[in-house]
C-alpha cells in the first residue's frame, strides 16, 4: 500500500520558516503541491531521481525542495513566509511519469496545513 505521510505543517509569522517533510521511497519523481480554501491546487515544487528541480516562480528563492534517500524522506524548507503561502500542503509521487508542477501525480499524501499569520 502506497503511503506518502506529511509533517512539519504549523502556524507562522510573516517572514518565518517551516520545512515540510513527506516520509516515501521508491518513487522517481517528487514534488510539493498546495491548495488555499477556494483555490485550485498549485505546485510549488519537484524533483527527479537525478536531483533536477523546478519550482513555482511564486517561491523562487524562498522555497528549496531536496530529498534523503537514506531517509526515504522529501523536504519543502520554506523561509521568507508570507501570508498567501497559507494552504494545506501537499506530497505527490509518481514512480514512472514526470508530471513536474502539474497535479497529475498518481499519489498523494493527506496533506499539513501552513498558515502564516502578518
Amino acid at each position: 500500500q502506497v503511503q506518502l505521510v506529511e509533517s512539519g505543517g504549523g502556524s507562522v509569522q510573516s517572514g518565518g520558516s517551516l520545512r515540510l517533510s513527506c516520509a516515501a521511497s521508491g518513487y522517481r519523481f517528487m514534488g510539493w503541491f498546495r491548495q488555499a480554501p477556494g483555490k485550485e491546487r498549485e505546485g510549488v515544487a519537484a524533483i527527479d531521481s537525478d536531483g533536477r528541480r523546478s519550482y513555482a516562480d511564486f517561491v523562487k528563492g524562498r522555497f528549496t525542495i531536496s530529498q534523503d534517500n537514506a531517509k526515504n524522506t522529501l523536504y519543502l524548507q520554506m523561509n521568507s513566509l508570507k501570508p498567501e503561502d497559507t494552504a494545506m500542503y501537499y506530497c505527490a509521487a509518481d514512480r514512472s511519469v514526470n508530471w513536474s508542477l502539474l497535479p497529475q501525480y498518481r499519489y498523494w499524501g493527506q496533506g499539513t496545513q501552513v498558515t502564516v499569520s502578518s
